[in-house]
């Protein structure tokens, strides 16, 4: 044998229970809205930081790229971390480092530069094929409830025989449109 026993009255249509997202606006409950909506300013402003620093970051990669080879060094560090920051890299990026791999450097110098055109080809690659495939990707449209054939009237109505089969008299339809064919015939 069970017993429930409780202060808190009995949901009814009548009588909800509160919910505890519907309790009256308080200064505790207004003070967390407050700090909630301080909460969405912050992450909105670091959203812009972050969009000002990847535009200074790009920006500061081209004008590397434009200073080679005399920047090769610079150009080389701003795009590892470009690339580690997901960046997808540009055909001016694929060919200053053609142009680097071609001129002499030392050793682990030039298998660096080797190893980060490649690296780049294989992502500027990856980029084209996905923009490809996006390209190439059927649109599907929204499915629509199939349209149902509109029923026409046909001229003469329903013919004799499948109409008495229909309705399963054998001469009822028969009847009807023979009466009326005959009394279009006396009228004209």
């Amino acid at each position: 044998m069970s017993c429930v026993c409780s202060d808190a009255p009995s949901p009814s249509p009548s009588n909800p229970t509160p919910s505890p997202l519907r309790r009256p606006l308080g200064p505790d409950r207004a003070e967390e809205v407050q700090d909630c909506l301080r909460l969405a300013e912050a992450v909105d402003e670091v959203v812009r930081e972050g969009g000002r620093l990847r535009a200074f970051l790009l920006d500061e990669l081209a004008r590397y790229r434009a200073a080679l080879p005399g920047a090769a060094v610079g150009y080389l560090e701003q795009l590892q971390g470009a690339l580690a920051a997901g960046y997808e890299p540009l055909a001016e990026d694929l060919a200053a480092l053609r142009a680097l791999c071609g001129s002499a450097a030392g050793g682990d110098e030039a298998t660096r530069r080797r190893a980060l055109l490649s690296q780049c080809e294989h992502l500027a690659e990856r980029g084209v094929r996905a923009r490809l495939a996006e390209r190439l990707r059927p649109v599907v449209e929204p499915r629509t409830r199939p349209v149902a054939p509109r029923l026409r009237a046909l001229p003469g109505g329903v013919s004799a025989g499948s109409g008495a089969a229909a309705r399963g008299s054998p001469g009822g339809a028969r009847d009807r449109a023979g009466g009326r064919a005959e009394g279009r015939r006396a009228q004209a």
